[in-house]
């Protein structure tokens, strides 16, 4: 366990800021040099001070000496006026760090949490490849700069059963599962909430790009909303579209209300240690591992074919079709291109490709959608008008819904988009949103029209082949070139 030096004080909300601080929010009729010209006069004034109305700030205001914050900045850190007990994770990087001395700045009191997440020791592990270490020095500096408590907490085997587990079996099944909700949901907002069930915190905190709007004090039996970040390049609502609303209820997003370079020019102004660290990417669990050689490792290789799916031709070999996803277009290793991945036939291992994914009007606008969960906890009032997305992204589709029932009882909603989309996969999430307001999100069951992809009866049959060496070496892909064809 690790913990920054503590030497934090607690004091009244309204005396949480420095002097500068409150002095710049209420009138003087002199001048402060002169006010305080005589020490006799300081507890009066003071008390007289803060009596009075404060002033309304339209201006920046300062908090942190010299350094000057907007009070729209605090707008999402100060979900209710009381000072608030605040569990923050932090993971080290720029985003979580800002949002941290948002919340400090706020007034409110909080304790950093990191997240140490990776295999079951009896799997092969890369630590030496996992920029973990550097994560936690940079929270632990962080923290130290203001005095904020960090507690370490292991959630290995939480993160192994709720998240890894569940990608490779999906994967096993041909289907594309989205780590960034299921991480989401299932841990930063799951078993860590657990964790820390007993600490009283009133809430938990993360450098996410949303806003939620809580009810009033007064009006606590209504929901809380999930609704867009201001920034909706870097929006995150789609990854926690998949909450309970008794998550929700739990949460404040400190960034819901900046943009990102907001954010690195506040960074800036708390000279932060990380302030011009790069924003991480991919899979939190993976480190600097390739996505393919996790997978290779833990789910294995089997050897099938590549077929194109207008003429049936035997393009090559790939290694499983887990491997590959709907719309993919990197890795095939196929001249000639561009290629795409536009189907796969899971009971043969056959993985069928085309030049012509964007040529061909394959309708995909239609698709189910299951595993349904709707933030509010009750079925929207709403779903003829609705907006979704079906990937992370400032993207939208206006869309509508039917209600189903499938053949399990399970309640399912058929999607009618306003318009076609080359890369839905099963697996990922569809995320849905009534205007600002992100309402839910469901599991991406089948893209769905009367045979998806067409393809023709050749590669079907040469797919069902049980001896497929029989085929032979690949063919030679015609390249096309601007002035002849010619072949490799």
């Amino acid at each position: 366990m690790l913990r920054a030096t503590m030497s934090t004080i607690s004091l009244p909300f309204q005396y949480t800021h420095s002097l500068k601080h409150l002095f710049s929010l209420y009138p003087f009729q002199k001048p402060l040099i002169q006010v305080f010209s005589k020490p006799r006069k300081i507890t009066t004034t003071a008390r007289r001070l803060f009596s009075l109305k404060p002033l309304a700030v339209s201006s920046p205001i300062r908090i942190y000496g010299d350094e000057k914050i907007n009070p729209t900045y605090l707008s999402c850190s100060m979900p209710h006026k009381n000072p608030l007990k605040v569990a923050v994770l932090v993971s080290g990087g720029v985003d979580s760090s800002v949002a941290l001395r948002l919340l400090h700045a706020a007034g409110h009191s909080c304790t950093a949490f990191y997240l140490k997440i990776w295999f079951q020791e009896d799997f092969e592990n890369y630590w030496s490849e996992c920029p973990w270490e550097d994560d936690l020095k940079y929270a632990k500096a962080v923290c130290d700069q203001v005095d904020v408590p960090l507690e370490v907490v292991h959630l290995t085997d939480e993160y192994w059963n709720n998240v890894v587990s569940y990608i490779i079996e999906e994967y096993k099944c041909g289907r594309t599962p989205n780590p960034d909700v299921l991480c989401n949901t299932r841990i930063k907002f799951g078993a860590f909430m657990d964790a820390i069930s007993g600490m009283e915190f009133d809430f938990v905190a993360s450098g996410h790009y949303a806003k939620i709007v809580h009810a009033s004090t007064a009006q606590l039996d209504e929901p809380s909303i999930l609704e867009l970040s201001k920034d909706m390049v870097k929006d995150q609502t789609y990854f926690l579209s998949h909450l309970s609303q008794a998550q929700l209820k739990r949460l404040i997003f400190p960034l819901g209300c900046i943009q990102k370079d907001e954010v690195r020019m506040l960074a800036k102004s708390f000279n932060l240690p990380n302030q011009d660290r790069k924003d991480s990417q991919g899979i939190c669990f993976l480190g600097k591992i390739k996505f393919s050689e996790f997978v290779a490792r833990h789910i294995g290789e089997s050897e099938g074919i590549i077929l194109e799916a207008e003429n049936g031709d035997y393009l090559g070999n790939h290694r499983g079709f887990w491997f590959y996803t709907i719309g993919q277009r990197q890795g095939l290793r196929l001249p000639g291109g561009p290629w795409y991945v536009v189907e796969k036939d899971i009971k043969n291992n056959v993985v069928y490709v085309s030049r012509n994914y964007f040529s061909v009007d394959k309708k995909r606008r239609l698709f189910r959608v299951g595993s349904l969960k709707w933030l509010s906890g009750l079925f929207p009032k709403q779903i003829n008008e609705l907006q979704c997305k079906v990937r992370h992204g400032p993207s939208f589709y206006n869309c509508s819904l039917v209600m189903e029932v499938d053949q399990h009882g399970q309640e399912v909603a058929v999607v009618r988009l306003s318009g076609d989309d080359q890369g839905l996969a099963a697996g990922q999430f569809a995320a849905f949103y009534d205007g600002r307001t992100c309402i839910g999100s469901g599991i991406i069951l089948e893209s769905w029209d009367d045979q998806g992809y067409p393809i023709c009866e050749r590669a079907l049959e040469i797919a069902r082949m049980e001896d497929k060496s029989k085929l032979g070496k690949p063919v030679k892909i015609m390249v096309k070139t601007e002035l002849s064809v010619t072949t490799i």
